[in-house]
């Protein structure tokens, strides 16, 4: 980068860092810095729902993911408005009036001590991990652009943050986040409009869509059942939505902010709208990745978008590494030829027309297969690297054709959007492990300073484990799919709990208790022998705990309990 770009870049970083410990300064108790005093507006609470959910992950992966793979995964997303309503209707009402630290904290109250913990221990195992790997994908950059090993990136990464997310707690959080999304938002949208204007020989927003669109890449909707496919409308509109529900309803990461609003009203209202605005925002994001691909058919593409994984296999294995190159160098020419072909043949809508798309979709076929073969290559040598390149795609972009100090800035919004993301799971995870663990089984109840110390403490151990977990996420793939799948596997269990707990008044702690530990079960043997796409997942986890505790009713029939 340049001089103007590491300017840009590390004025960004430190004004935000500056501003998060001066707005979070003088904590004084755990109502403050786990809650921020429940003063924050619908607003606030909308942009930080937002925030927490985008991390640096949606902004770096899910170009890519459309890229390889289309708009398909928009889907994924289309049961989130419904979810917003239930929660709406069921969840914010019961822990506004119980004024709880975490959603888990509702779990003793309607049926025991262990049902709590056990909850809060599957919440913190899952969130910690995906922390790891929300850590990793900024640290990506640094590890490309500065050459550096990814274990020490990881490290700066994940240290950096710790700084006003330690000092601050949820109020530093929330309003860093609306600092945060504001600056996202606006050099996204600056960066799809650069990618427009950079397309060659004059070649429109509409040309480039109807490329996007031969190629497949447009395919927002996809109607076929099939329950190994990931994303199409069923699994989205049924899996999203179980998986929206558990997220937004029973993740803590989530429930924290909009436990720091005002009152219902304002957690609320930061609910819906973030159920309107995310599939439209969701959407422009994937369909950056669908114009890129469209950039790259008419201007000379990678082998490998990883540049740093292909310079070893060229170093490594040159033979086979010139192999691979002169069959791209004739495929490419050859697809970007039959690209500008489509685009004068469109207007006219010549016979010719058909046949060039047949023969630009045969040669994508062929590049997609040459991909595979230089990835296999790649993954066969002993390089320390990802299995995939899709999470380089867009970072490849803004490195070779983007203008200087927007580089910069670019870089900056990956980091902002991931401690975004990352400072209000540190926050989380501090709250449920010190009120759902530590202080459960510690007898004598602590004063506000031993209890605030208490929370930055866990705050600086679950960072310190989430970098940890950051170094093993080198081989999990698209990132964005990686921390769904690992979502899917305990969000199921988690919504089932809390289903049976605000619907089936019939069961008592130690039935749910059983029927979690074998819904969790039952899911990880589904996954592990790939019976379904992993968006049933969060359906099987919830539908299990509910049949397993009305199993357990069969046997053992306790008296009906109020919530």
């Amino acid at each position: 980068m340049s001089t103007i770009d590491w300017t840009v870049l590390i004025f960004t970083l430190v004004a935000v860092v500056i501003y998060g410990v001066f707005i979070g300064r003088g904590q004084k108790s755990n109502e403050s810095y786990l809650k921020a005093d429940n003063k924050m507006p619908w607003y606030i609470v909308l942009i930080g729902i937002m925030a927490t959910q985008a991390s640096a992950i949606t902004f770096l992966s899910a170009p890519g993911q459309a890229y390889t793979d289309g708009m398909r995964f928009v889907q994924y997303y289309f049961g989130l408005p419904l979810a917003m309503i239930v929660i709406c209707i069921t969840f914010i009402p019961i822990f506004q009036r119980l004024n709880v630290y975490t959603a888990y904290e509702y779990l003793e109250n309607r049926f025991d001590k262990k049902t709590r913990v056990l909850t809060s221990l599957l919440f913190l195992f899952s969130r910690g991990l995906s922390t790891g790997i929300s850590i990793y994908a900024p640290s990506i950059i640094l590890s490309s652009v500065l050459n550096w090993n990814i274990y020490l990136t990881n490290v700066l990464t994940g240290g950096i943050l710790l700084i006003y997310t330690y000092v601050g707690g949820a109020k530093a959080i929330a309003h860093t986040q609306k600092l945060q999304f504001l600056i996202i938002l606006g050099t996204m949208a600056f960066a799809g409009y650069l990618l427009i204007q950079n397309m060659p020989n004059g070649i429109g927003f509409n040309d480039a869509l109807y490329l996007a669109g031969k190629s497949g890449k447009l395919n927002v909707i996809t109607t076929e059942f099939d329950w190994k496919d990931k994303y199409n409308i069923w699994s989205g509109l049924i899996g999203g939505f179980f998986l929206a529900l558990s997220y937004f309803g029973t993740d803590q990461s989530q429930v924290g902010r909009y436990i720091t609003a005002k009152d219902n009203t304002n957690a609320k209202m930061g609910l819906l709208l973030n159920g309107l605005v995310k599939i439209p925002m969701q959407f422009a994001i994937l369909l950056i990745g669908a114009l890129l691909f469209a950039f790259f058919s008419l201007k000379p593409a990678p082998i490998y978008f990883n540049e740093r994984s292909y310079q070893h296999l060229k170093e490594t294995k040159p033979e086979q590494a010139a192999v691979f190159e002169k069959e791209h160098q004739d495929l490419q020419a050859k697809f970007n030829t039959e690209s500008k072909e489509i685009l004068k043949l469109k207007e006219t809508q010549s016979p010719q027309l058909k046949q060039t798309i047949q023969d630009f979709k045969n040669t994508q076929a062929e590049v997609k297969a040459l991909h595979g073969k230089v990835e296999e290559a790649i993954n066969k040598s002993n390089f320390n690297a990802e299995k995939t390149d899709t999470n380089y795609i867009f970072l490849y972009f803004v490195k070779n054709t983007l203008p200087i100090g927007m580089i910069g800035l670019l870089f900056a919004v990956i980091f902002l959007a991931s401690w975004g993301s990352i400072s209000a799971a540190l926050n989380s995870l501090a709250a449920c492990s010190l009120k759902d663990v530590h202080l459960i089984f510690k007898k004598e109840i602590p004063d506000d300073a031993t209890e605030l110390r208490y929370s930055r403490l866990h705050t600086l151990a679950w960072g310190i484990f989430s970098i940890g977990v950051a170094m093993f996420a080198t081989q999990m793939g698209s990132l964005i799919e990686a921390v769904n799948v690992l979502g899917s596997l305990f969000y199921g269990s988690i919504l089932g709990i809390f289903l049976v707990a605000f619907y089936y008044k019939k069961v008592n702690g130690a039935i749910v208790f059983i029927s979690a530990i074998l819904s969790e079960i039952t899911v990880i043997v589904v996954y592990q022998f790939d019976i379904v796409s992993f968006l049933w997942l969060n359906v099987i986890g919830a539908a299990a705990v509910i049949i397993f505790s009305a199993i357990g009713l069969l046997f053992y029939k306790p008296k009906a309990v109020n919530s």
